[in-house]
């Protein structure tokens, strides 16, 4: 019997992944139950199971007494020392229990026990090592989709994917092996609960520390990355290390890097582009695939004007003002961008006023606030 109790605690440990010490100590308890409930709830019954043989001994802790009066707490030293020589009035005696049969109830007890102790320490078992787990990407198994939820076995339990949180358009089907976010890990009535992302800007983050070396070893840094999902990222890397080129690093040889990324991501367009601390060539950079010709800027105020060629003013805006509002988060300044046509409207009805105010200035001179030549990127 000791054998085989030792050989399912061992298989059970290396399943559910549960300390053996944990296993031991939730049998333990369960059995102890059992035996109380079988000597009507005495408190002095007590049993220990050996952690190397498994040997379970069931006893009864009784004082040394010159006159007993209650036969389940107390003993004669006569007794004790038949037991254990050498005892004396007043002290405890361990006084082994054969307990054959605990009782279809007793056993009723420990079976109810043992599976909500082993229920309990798989549970902390799987929340301590999955709340470590925040903030990195897992693979699961698709196991099935209800209410507008995925439920991916992840291992020893399951996570949850809700489908708001997946790509749009993305239909996943029970057997697709998903990589997500491990966005939260909380802990409900049913035990925790880990739940999953593929929108969020971290996943194409950690995506990125998985596929490229360089940022996963700290060369290349992510300086700030904003997201459209399943649209668009913008991504701004930069590199202390004038030997290494963060976009080059990021996109790989041929693409290879990037490209396994998109196709993780249904398609979505990814913008690398390198972070500079002059605002004018990150404005200019962050709106890209658009080419910019001039760029004013308020740097009080943290505003900035941009004139693009009119057939590039599509491509900026992008749809639905998509690439202009990322490139602001990109960036965190306000972009105001214009065609080159609506700049030289503007300025001929700024130079028709202030001609009208004075004669004398037929044309006025470029101010300061006035959009310029984005700088040249450094190549």
């Amino acid at each position: 019997m000791t054998k085989e109790l030792c050989f399912l605690i061992d298989q059970l440990s290396r399943e559910k992944g549960i300390p053996r010490e944990m296993l031991l100590s939730t049998l333990e308890s369960a059995l102890l139950s059992a035996a109380r409930k079988r000597y009507g709830g005495r408190t002095n019954v007590n049993l220990r199971i050996d952690p190397k043989t498994c040997n379970i001994s069931v006893f009864e802790t009784k004082r040394v007494v010159e006159n007993v009066v209650d036969k389940d707490e107390e003993i004669s030293l006569e007794e004790a020392n038949a037991l254990l020589p050498g005892k004396s009035f007043d002290e405890e005696v361990e006084v082994p229990i054969h307990l054959q049969d605990f009782g279809r109830i007793a056993a009723q007890t420990a079976k109810q026990v043992i599976f909500q102790r082993f229920r309990e320490a798989e549970r902390d078992v799987i929340f301590k090592e999955f709340k470590d787990k925040v903030g990195h990407i897992i693979s699961g198994v698709v196991m099935r989709r209800e209410r507008g939820i995925y439920f991916l076995n992840v291992g020893k339990t399951e996570a949850v994917l809700p489908q708001k949180e997946s790509l749009p358009g993305e239909n996943l089907k029970r057997g697709d092996t998903v990589r997500a976010y491990i966005e939260d890990v909380r802990v409900t009535p049913k035990g925790p609960v880990i739940y999953l992302t593929r929108t969020n800007p971290n996943f194409v983050l950690q995506l990125f520390t998985m596929e490229v070396p360089e940022i996963a070893e700290g060369l290349v840094i992510i300086r700030n990355i904003v997201r459209e999902p399943g649209e668009r990222t913008k991504i701004a890397v930069y590199s202390k290390d004038t030997t290494i080129d963060p976009v080059g690093a990021c996109v790989g040889m041929k693409g290879t890097r990037v490209q396994s990324i998109v196709r993780e991501l249904r398609g979505e367009r990814i913008d690398i582009i390198p972070w500079t601390d002059d605002p004018r060539v990150l404005i200019s950079r962050a709106l890209s695939p658009a080419s910019v010709d001039k760029i004013g800027i308020n740097e009080e105020e943290k505003t900035a004007m941009v004139v693009v060629n009119d057939l590039q003013l599509s491509l900026a805006i992008g749809k639905k003002g998509q690439n202009v509002k990322l490139a602001m988060k990109l960036t965190g300044w306000d972009i105001d961008i214009l065609s080159e046509s609506e700049y030289t409207k503007m300025r001929t009805e700024e130079t028709d006023t202030a001609a009208q105010t004075d004669p004398a200035k037929k044309e006025s001179p470029t101010s300061a606030g006035d959009p310029g030549e984005p700088e040249k990127d450094p190549e």
